[in-house]
């Protein structure tokens, strides 16, 4: 009898034991998972995958809890609440700094922290750059496109809200387009900037770059700035390179002086949106003003924003008897001075 009474209690002993085993156990699994869980609220990013970067805004004065609330809205974070109490732990919550800053999803909650904490702002001034050729609404985009919001109707605006300041626009009708004089180059600009101020930074440097020397020969010329400047934006879009630029400038001078169509392929292509270096016998057919096909002299405006190049080849052209010239694929321009060796060029590198 003694013997069974102490195997029974040393049965429920080792059920105590167990119990308290797995009691335990249960505890540290619990409290692994909790770890665990909150280590993957706030370390784990939103989105892994996704390394897009976008613009997030912090207000001078904006709570831990509406920053948070933003981010979280925005998918930047996976949980408002671990941010929060992220922020708290770390005692950050007098440090957080308004501006702009550049987020994405895959950045968790501590590297999301670490750079509105550091004051890492999207600078407020940004550089762009604008190939030459470039034309007006090709500018607007990509200054749209580099968060310039002041620039929207930028291809809209008027020469008769610069004639007063620039007397390079004087000589031009008050109504047409600044197309030709949004001079292309690279450009610091505030995200801040009004739209004047956005116009006036090209029309500047077009001011600076239109030397008192090439002045003086347009006016020796007798011809105008905006005759130039159309000429050479026909130039910009017709040469491969700038070595082919006074060449052709010349050849189209040539083609004015004797009243012949200056037939270009730049001012179809300016018509029809195309980027065709041989274009369409159909789209040479096409009625409008541009269509310097069925058009004598130059079109009505310039069809885009040449460089300095251009200009230069414009103003100091290349003399020669030539009248025409076409560019093979992939290949340096052939000339011709007449229209018959002008066909056999076509034939030779066109067929």
């Amino acid at each position: 009898m003694e013997e069974q009474l102490a195997d029974t209690k040393k049965s429920d002993k080792n059920k105590w034991l167990i119990f308290f085993i797995s009691f335990f156990a249960l505890i540290v699994l619990a409290v692994a998972f909790g770890v665990f869980y909150i280590y993957y609220q706030i370390y784990s990013p939103a989105d892994k995958g996704n390394s897009e970067q976008s613009l997030f805004s912090v207000a001078k004065g904006e709570s831990v809890k509406a920053i948070a609330a933003k981010l979280r809205s925005e998918n930047f974070i996976r949980s408002q609440f671990w941010f929060e109490a992220y922020v708290w732990y770390e005692k950050q919550q007098a440090n957080l700094q308004a501006g702009d800053y550049a987020l994405s999803p895959s950045l968790s909650i501590p590297e999301i922290l670490q750079i509105i904490t550091g004051g890492k702002v999207i600078p407020n001034e940004i550089q762009i750059t604008f190939p030459e050729g470039f034309s007006a609404s090709q500018i607007k985009d990509r200054l749209l496109e580099n968060g310039i919001k002041s620039a929207s109707a930028i291809d809209q605006e008027k020469i008769d809200g610069f004639q007063l300041q620039y007397k390079f626009l004087g000589e031009v009708s008050a109504s047409l387009s600044l197309e030709g004089f949004l001079f292309p180059d690279t450009y610091r600009f505030n995200k801040d900037i009004k739209k004047e101020e956005v116009i006036k930074k090209f029309l500047d440097n077009f001011d600076k770059k239109l030397t008192p020397a090439w002045r003086a020969e347009i006016e020796r010329q007798k011809r105008t700035i905006y005759e130039v400047v159309t000429l050479a934006s026909i130039v910009q879009q017709e040469a491969l390179n700038e070595q082919e630029m006074s060449t052709i400038a010349g050849i189209f001078l040539n083609r004015l002086k004797i009243g012949m169509a200056l037939e270009s392929d730049a001012t179809i292509n300016y018509i029809t949106g195309k980027k065709d270096r041989q274009v369409s016998s159909d789209d040479t057919k096409i009625l409008s003003p541009y269509n310097s096909y069925l058009n004598k002299g130059l079109p009505p405006t310039p069809i885009c924003n040449p460089g300095v190049e251009a200009i230069k080849a414009a103003i100091y052209p290349q003399q020669s008897d030539y009248l025409y010239f076409l560019h093979p694929l992939n290949s340096p321009a052939v000339y011709a001075k007449t229209l018959e060796e002008h066909n056999r060029n076509k034939a030779k590198y066109l067929q």
